[in-house]
């Protein structure tokens, strides 16, 4: 879910590190928010950007900036639909409270009393694991294990298949023990909330919270959507140029990153928020309880933080509760989260001692692009002394995009003098064949017009030509070049030197963590 989609752009905001300071804090203007995003958007290459402000119960700031697409230029307002990705993750988090308030389930209950063919790998992690563990990222699974399976989009895999092949998975810390984001479980999560409630997640989710806040245009996946009149187009870089691509639309797990909203509509959700719950003109409705949006914002798995606190916010704490995460900034509790999918990231920041509330949705996948505008912002609420996040975001971005570039040209730089050598003529037929993993299912090599190629049976997507680099490595090249995800292709042999199964890890340090190649354990079946 895109460019290092969560787990860093979480890190990215909370731990900024010593920063460039300017002249003394006022709080921003119109006319400031105004500046600052179209510099980010420059700076960043952002097509498009909608930015909402809430404070004391109201929305003080809603406007749209630039483009919906580069292809039809209509523009953004605040309106527009994006797809808000893992911010969909504390809806799915309200909903199982709320179901709670009515005494249908509790945080602690166990994950297979309902849904009894639940299991992971190992006996007792699979009779402990608990509904709460479902949203807290404390599996030991790994960082985006199993996302494969969704993503890209357009895999054949169904949200049964999830629940089953989640056994196949292989933990990379203890239970409860570790902090790594996962999507998968917050899959199994909806499907909690659907066998209890008798309701589709997105049912749910539209019925019980999107209709009584009056969140009109929402939905929760964009198929759902009643009017794709005002809706954005995904962009990402392809070969260096920013430029449209297609969106993902995802059949299953939207309760992990599916719904649709705009800034309108999310104040919305964040008034409530903001409320304990409450809604409505004298806030007589409630939607969930204290005591559930207490437990929400309650750490519940910790996450690590600089031992130094460091200026602007010296946080001393971080950690993810149940559907956000959590840390102090200059002495006030954040309650925070991103987003992302393939060309477009979004972020959720509440400060609720201020009762304000921060949202910001864009069409291309660049968080440093969401945290320079969320930041300015949060530190004119704060008192603080300007700080000029365009410059250091963007500073950081051109380091480890510097970074990455180097890797992935001296692979390539390889690739080419060993075409030039002749040393990667190699016997295609040696490694072709089908190799199979227990989760993801059959990828097939095979050689087409003297070119080997790489093919995922059940993910379409993931279709690519393979090059020769060292030894019985090899280079996948995705034909979809927005992935920005090639990767090694490592043939391990058998006693007889043959290869026997595949090993794949990415090449750029910056590739999305949902490409989670290093989990797979291909075994040849085929030849």
């Amino acid at each position: 879910m895109k460019k290092q989609r969560l787990y860093f752009l979480i890190g990215f905001t909370l731990l900024a590190g010593t920063v460039p300071q300017l002249a003394n804090a006022q709080v921003i203007t119109a006319l400031q928010i105004d500046d600052v995003v179209q510099r980010t958007r420059s700076t960043f290459d952002v097509p498009g950007i909608a930015v909402a402000i809430v404070k004391d119960g109201k929305v003080i700031h809603a406007k749209g900036y630039g483009v919906r697409s580069l292809k039809t230029k209509e523009k953004v307002d605040e309106h527009t639909l994006f797809g808000i990705a893992s911010n969909s993750k504390a809806f799915t988090a309200a909903a199982l409270g709320m179901l709670m308030d009515e005494g249908k389930l509790n945080w602690d209950d166990k994950v297979i009393d309902y849904i009894p063919e639940f299991r992971l790998y190992n006996a007792y992690v699979t009779e402990a694991f608990t509904i709460r563990d479902l949203l807290t990222h404390r599996s030991g699974l790994g960082l985006g294990a199993g996302d494969l399976m969704f993503w890209p989009d357009s895999s054949t895999f169904t949200m049964k298949d999830v629940i089953h092949n989640l056994r196949y998975l292989k933990p990379v810390s203890g239970f409860r023990t570790k902090y790594d984001y996962d999507n998968l479980l917050y899959m199994v999560a909806g499907e909690v909330i659907e066998r209890v409630s008798g309701q589709s997640w997105e049912a749910f989710i539209e019925e019980r919270i999107m209709k009584p806040l009056q969140m009109t245009r929402s939905a929760g996946t964009y198929s759902r959507l009643t009017d794709k009149v005002n809706v954005i187009d995904a962009h990402a870089p392809v070969n260096g140029t920013v430029q449209v691509i297609s969106r993902d639309r995802f059949r299953f797990g939207n309760s992990a990153g599916g719904i649709n909203s705009s800034v309108a509509d999310m104040s919305k959700w964040v008034i409530a928020q903001l409320n304990g719950g409450k809604y409505g003109a004298n806030l007589n409705n409630q939607l969930f309880s204290e005591k559930v949006q207490a437990d929400m914002w309650s750490p519940q798995t910790i996450q690590p933080v600089s031992p130094t606190p460091t200026p602007p916010y010296m946080t001393h704490f971080a950690a993810y509760g149940l559907g956000w995460g959590l840390s102090d900034v200059k002495g006030y509790k954040q309650v925070s989260h991103t987003g992302g999918l393939a060309g477009m990231v979004t972020q959720v920041t509440l400060l609720p001692e201020l009762r304000l509330g921060i949202i910001v949705f864009t069409n291309q996948q660049s968080g440093a692009a969401f945290s320079a505008v969320t930041n300015t912002i949060k530190d004119s609420y704060l008192g603080l002394p300007p700080t000029d996040w365009v410059k250091v975001y963007s500073d950081r971005v051109k380091k480890s995009q510097d970074e990455a570039n180097k890797i992935t040209k001296e692979t390539w730089d390889t690739i080419e003098k060993q075409q030039r050598s002749n040393i990667a003529k190699v016997d295609g037929s040696i490694y072709s064949g089908i190799y199979r993993d227990n989760w993801f299912g059959d990828v097939e090599i095979s050689q087409k017009a003297g070119k080997l190629w790489f093919h995922a049976l059940r993910s379409p997507k993931l279709t690519g030509e393979l090059f020769f680099y060292k030894n019985n490595t090899f280079i996948v090249k995705w034909n979809n070049r927005s992935f920005d995800a090639d990767a090694y292709v490592t043939f391990q042999p058998d006693e007889t030197m043959k290869p026997a199964s595949i090993n794949m890890k990415p090449i750029s340090p910056l590739t999305d963590f949902s490409f989670d190649f290093q989990d797979l354990d291909l075994k040849r079946v085929k030849q």
